[in-house]
């Protein structure tokens, strides 16, 4: 396994992190135990949850995931082996069980949102804490194009930051991250912390996939003179880049199968963008996985690969991918597909 830092922090995080968001539903307890048991054998330390999971979400399935994390960490008595992250929701019209559906980054919510985590998790401290998305109105999850809404009044930055800072003064919290935040949102948080003195973000959890490469245009110059490594998630676009939904070997459990509302990934520019990256690997011997992975993996502003599996055999085939190094060839051959379907599935 190889291991980077994470931020300016003295912890080195696999280049691999194991993603979570399907345990609770399409995973049992007991698999995510087999799926965590693999990982920490390979050399995996990094794990990434958030209060909402599973996804969808729902509110009969709410911090399940985090719940089966929490049992494998009582069971296993192994915490001080992993690093560990979680989220905490920003506003949204759609979860409305969650905290009475008044969920916002303010003091009351985060404190709140922490403090039930971490009885879900079993543990008294997370290595990461992370805002999962903005408090404001602005362009994620699928949304290129920003509309402004004057009307929109979100908690501002400094005191959203300043509700962080307690909890890493109060040791429950490590360290702190951004997802899902646009270069604006990152500077700000950035300036916020220089000129207040408060805590760093120290990494940011963006898409970023051959079908998505936005990260690339205004977030990764900050991300690498920031010392603010991207945690890329969806790196195999919901499993479309593994080639099975082409091939005929997806099930009716799979993800795009199953969940229709991830339809940023069913577009039919990704689908045939997706095409040539499988048949481009398989022109040259390798694993459609492997490959989406191997150039994830390679960016220089990567600090962790965010993969999730739902079987042992997916787990270990995403896993090798660290040791596959793309030659140059390949690389021009992605770059001129890219230039043919630039960022398809946003």
């Amino acid at each position: 396994m190889e291991y980077r830092q994470l931020g300016k922090t003295d912890l080195n995080v696999s280049l691999i992190c194991l993603g979570t968001m399907t345990w609770g539903e399409q995973n049992t307890q007991d698999e995510a135990h087999q799926q965590l048991d693999y990982a920490i054998d390979e050399g995996i330390n990094f794990i990434d949850t958030a209060e909402m999971y599973p996804v969808p979400p729902k509110a009969e399935t709410q911090g399940r995931t985090e719940n089966y994390i929490g049992t494998w960490l009582a069971s296993r008595k192994n915490r001080d082996k992993v690093v560990l992250a979680t989220k905490v929701a920003g506003p949204s019209k759609r979860i409305t069980w969650l905290r009475d559906g008044n969920v916002r980054l303010d003091q009351k919510n985060i404190q709140k949102a922490l403090e039930d985590s971490l009885k879900r998790l079993k543990t008294d401290y997370v290595d990461l804490y992370q805002l999962h998305w903005p408090d404001r109105e602005t362009n994620y999850f699928g949304q290129l194009g920003y509309i402004h809404r004057p009307e929109d009044t979100p908690i501002p930055i400094d005191e959203t930051l300043s509700a962080l800072e307690d909890l890493v003064q109060s040791g429950k919290v490590r360290h702190i991250g951004i997802s899902n935040e646009t270069p604006w949102g990152f500077m700000k948080f950035m300036e916020a912390a220089t000129y207040q003195q408060k805590p760093r973000m120290v990494s940011i959890q963006n898409p970023y996939s051959l079908l998505n490469r936005t990260f690339e245009i205004g977030l990764a110059e900050i991300a690498i003179r920031e010392e603010c490594g991207l945690l890329a998630y969806s790196p195999m676009a919901f499993g479309l880049l593994s080639g099975k939904y082409f091939e005929g070997s997806s099930s009716p459990e799979s993800r795009l199968n199953q969940f229709k509302v991830f339809d940023r990934y069913n577009s039919p520019e990704a689908k045939a963008a997706a095409a040539l990256y499988v048949q481009l690997a398989r022109e040259n011997n390798l694993s459609p996985a492997q490959m989406a992975l191997a150039f994830v993996n390679s960016r220089p502003f990567v600090a962790s690969n965010i993969i999730g599996a739902t079987t042992l055999e997916q787990l270990k085939e995403n896993i090798e991918s660290i040791h596959l190094k793309l030659s140059r060839d390949v690389l021009a051959e992605i770059e001129q597909i890219h230039q043919q379907y630039p960022n398809p599935a946003p």
